[in-house]
């Protein structure tokens, strides 16, 4: 065998006489001197990927929880300091070994709890606060999750973590452990779940809770934003930042634009279940951060620049409005919303399809039976596929035909889905039916003039809608002759009405019903008990199961499909008012909440005219009077094949 070189060297460098030890202690110290054989490197913790979809092979048991505050660019709180959202993340441990993941986040004000804030009155020019207030976090919606808790509310980390995605829930501004002030939609906000995305990718700063800075160095910077109601709106509003890095977004149910939500046709119109509320509310009834009192000025302001008086459009609500900025998203939209949300109006997921199909922005559409509601346990299966789909091909790239599939899922009367390729259905066409003395039909027959004296301040829609065919000096009822075949409306209906108004009430509501007895989906769901899905990896205190769920449901002679609103006095336009004569006509045009329904065979369409609508508009005393011109009166309805 060949002798090493060091000890050949040493060998014959050594002195005569030398010993046979000292050679031996100086060849082992050259030996020492050098470097050691390299270790074998753990290899880098990698996806499973197969069939073109992440595969679970992550621990949840074993996830890291990290707590991060990020620094947004906005001082809401005006307290000298820039505002801090504070983020909580589930991610694989391997991340701590050079694995790095795309992140899913729910921004949301309603992880930190609520308070109990009074609503406005309603009854115009009469005393009085409404005796309830709205409380944390919508029903069904997650609660407050402890920093220190290990287990997530919903199933996002028992489902996705597993496949190698990070997980995480941020306390929007002013709520939980952020700083900065809640508005109701304002830009700060955005900016608020903004910095999420940030920070994701390097660009913003955070800080551990002692302080130290850390950085998102196990982060891919590729995000998505997914929530419910207003932590489905925070995904929309960050996404028309076209922040880079958000590559999806899945807003669930959420607000498209807040006037929307607060306001219709110029006038003052509540969300439904929540009579009395606005923006201010809102905001100081998610308003939970540890300092109770510095954002006192912020929300007065709120009071004031909503305009509760005119409910006219204004700088405030263009803030709000994310409309206007569609053009500049960037991330692939999987837009959810249900027929019978009275919540979050259809309108916010009609108006925001429509100017994603403007924009040409790569989008999905789920349109279901249920209210306001998560539609996950609906159809527990499909939604995974596709929602698993989504992000696969959005945060990992994966070439898996998630833009190859219809792009909308509408859930029919039946509860059976149907697949098309657009909403409104292709094909789909205005029918304009006459409001005619006589009921509702293709052909104006000659002009007449019909009243009604409103009692809306004390009577509610479901009461004055019944029994169209009896007398009732309360609301304008006209009905089609029972339909010969089936009737299928997707889109807006359009009113467009001649009517003079003698009173004090500056509303016109318009109700689309459904007359024929029958078994129809209302607004929520009912668990059903018999079977528990485990969906993904539980833990305890999270067992990654859940019971499906089933429509709420009720037998009836009748079912307001739509509602419309407009304040007469906005008839020209939502941002300013025009004078009103009263006892003068004039031509009306507005639109109702669109809707996706099929009215049988049998049944009668109907279009019912009032003017207060008890659940939803300021109620002013009753007694005004309300006269309709026939003939020359009508609706449109977008009628598919």
């Amino acid at each position: 065998m060949t002798e090493p070189l060091v000890l050949r060297e040493a060998r014959a460098s050594r002195p005569a006489g030398a010993s046979r030890l000292g050679v031996t202690a100086l060849a082992v110290a050259l030996l020492a001197a050098l470097p050691a054989p390299a270790a074998q490197a753990e290899p880098t913790p990698r996806l499973k990927i197969a069939d073109n979809r992440t595969e679970p092979v992550f621990s949840r048991a074993d996830a890291v929880l990290q707590v991060v505050d990020i620094e947004t660019g906005t001082d809401s709180d005006e307290d000298g300091s820039r505002d801090t959202v504070r983020m909580r993340v589930l991610r694989p441990k391997e991340t701590e070994a050079g694995l790095k993941v795309a992140a899913i986040v729910e921004a949301s004000p309603y992880w930190g709890g609520g308070n109990d804030t009074p609503f406005h009155p309603v009854d115009v020019a009469e005393d009085g606060l409404p005796p309830r207030g709205r409380l944390g976090p919508e029903p069904g919606l997650p609660g407050l999750v402890s920093a220190s808790s290990v287990p997530f509310s919903g199933y996002a980390d028992n489902y996705f973590l597993p496949r190698g995605y990070a997980v995480a829930q941020l306390d929007s501004v002013g709520t939980g452990g952020s700083t900065g002030c809640p508005t109701s939609g304002g830009r700060n906000e955005t900016l608020g779940a903004k910095a999420a995305v940030d920070w994701l990718n390097g660009r913003a700063r955070g800080w551990d809770p002692a302080g130290r800075p850390v950085a998102a160095d196990w982060s891919t910077g590729d995000t998505a934003l997914m929530g419910a109601s207003y932590n489905g709106t925070l995904p929309t509003a960050v996404a028309t930042t076209g922040v880079e890095g958000l590559k999806a977004i899945v807003p669930i149910a959420g607000i498209s634009s807040w006037y929307d939500y607060y306001r219709a046709g110029g006038g003052v119109v509540a969300p439904g279940g929540y009579q009395g509320e606005d923006a201010d509310v809102l905001a100081r009834s998610v308003y939970s951060r540890a300092d109770q009192e510095i954002c006192g000025p912020v929300l007065d302001r709120l009071t004031a620049r909503q305009d509760r008086v005119t409910g006219d459009w204004n700088r405030f609500w263009a803030e709000r409005d994310y409309l206007k900025d569609v053009r500049r998203i960037r991330a692939g939209v999987f837009a959810v919303h249900g027929g019978n949300d009275w919540n979050v109006k259809t309108q916010h997921f009609g108006q925001l399809w429509e100017a994603l199909k403007e924009q040409d922005v790569p989008r999905k559409l789920w349109l279901h039976q249920a209210g306001h509601n998560n539609p996950m346990p609906l159809r527990m299966e499909e939604w995974l596929r596709q929602l698993h789909q989504w992000f696969d091909h959005w945060l990992y790239g994966l070439d898996n035909g998630a833009l190859d599939e219809p792009a909308v899922d509408v859930e029919q009367a039946d509860f059976s889905w149907r697949k098309q390729s657009d909403w409104p259905a292709p094909g789909t066409r205005d029918l304009t039916l006459r409001l005619n003395a006589d009921g509702l039909d293709a052909l104006a027959d000659r002009p007449v003039r019909q009243s009604l004296t409103d009692a809306g301040r004390t009577v509610a829609a479901q009461a004055l809608v019944a029994e169209p065919d009896a007398p009732n000096p309360h609301r304008l009822a006209y009905t089609t002759a029972p339909l010969s075949s089936d009737l299928r409306v997707n889109g807006v209906p359009r009113m467009s009405v001649r009517a003079s108004l003698d009173g004090t009430s500056p509303y016109v509501t318009a109700l689309l019903v459904d007359y024929g007895r029958d078994t129809r989906a209302i607004a929520g769901t009912v668990p059903d008990t018999s079977e528990q899905v485990c969906y993904g990896e539980g833990i305890p205190g999270d067992t990654g199961c859940a019971y499906r769920t089933r429509h709420r449901t009720e037998t009836a002679d009748f079912k307001i499909v739509s509602r419309g609103w407009l304040d007469v006095r906005n008839r020209h336009s939502i941002a300013r008012e025009s004078r009103v004569t009263e006892g003068r006509e004039y031509r009306l045009r507005w639109g109702m909440q669109p809707q996706e329904h099929v009215f049988k065979k049998g049944h009668r369409l109907g279009v019912v005219l009032i003017s207060t609508d008890y659940d939803y508009t300021l109620r002013h005393p009753a007694g005004t009077r309300m006269t309709v011109r026939t003939g020359v009166s009508s609706v449109t309805l977008p009628v598919a094949p």
